[in-house]
């Protein structure tokens, strides 16, 4: 893993439904490894968003903006370890990931991790609320040669206060590369048919959990993904 980090990247996402993801998985043992924790391949994650109170990242994501940012905390669940992360998008499509490691952790962004959102985003502590927590299972795959990790989210589910959403039956993967190359990966998914669209899981749940937010742009995905979870084999 540390071969492969790829936190300045490009990102290649697809959506399934969950029957197939045993289909997808078989196809993909001569060319990856898939990391193991103590014996256990599936990696529970709780992130908590930051946003403005008029929730200005989503906009600017759902306006298709580009040189936009993300605010978060990330918890490995199983390992109790907590990283404050500053992602950004820019203009070529590049996704720029900085991030520290937050121990103890009160989810208030100070010290180390103010340091960071200062240094990295054009926002201010005083600015952000927490806006969203998903939760999620992941497995990650790591090419043989290195310059590939895939990313397989499940279980995702979503919540604001007394709100909640989930999406058991949707399967989100992301290729990540240094650069674009060719992949195993992506190979399989044109040969299942399986097309890849970029669905944000943080704007998924805003558009999903969040009244009267605009959303106009995030249709057709929203209908894709109801598609998806109503799918059977």
């Amino acid at each position: 893993m540390g071969k492969v980090k790829l936190l300045d990247r490009m990102d290649r996402k697809y959506t399934f439904p969950s029957y197939r993801l045993e289909e997808v998985l078989k196809q993909l043992t001569d060319k990856y490894t898939m990391l193991d924790i103590d014996g256990f391949r599936t990696a529970h994650y709780e992130t908590r968003y930051f946003d403005t109170p008029d929730y200005q990242m989503y906009i600017q994501h759902h306006n298709k903006k580009l040189n936009r940012y993300k605010v978060r905390f990330r918890t490995y669940l199983d390992t109790g370890i907590h990283y404050f992360e500053v992602k950004f998008k820019n203009n070529k499509g590049r996704t720029i990931k900085k991030r520290t490691l937050v121990n103890p952790v009160s989810f208030d962004i100070s010290g180390d991790a103010e340091a960071l959102l200062l240094k990295r985003s054009p926002y201010f502590k005083e600015q952000l609320q927490e806006s969203l927590r998903v939760y999620y299972t992941r497995i990650t795959l790591v090419s043989h040669n290195h310059h590939e990790r895939v990313t397989i989210d499940t279980n995702l589910s979503y919540r604001i206060g007394d709100r909640v959403a989930s999406f058991p039956n949707m399967v989100i993967a992301e290729v990540k590369q240094e650069r674009h190359r060719s992949s195993h990966f992506i190979d399989v998914m044109k040969q299942a048919r399986i097309h890849d669209i970029s669905i944000s899981k943080y704007c998924l749940g805003i558009a999903t959990l969040v009244p009267n937010i605009k959303y106009n742009n995030f249709k057709i995905k929203l209908l894709h993904v109801k598609k998806l979870c109503s799918a059977t084999a």
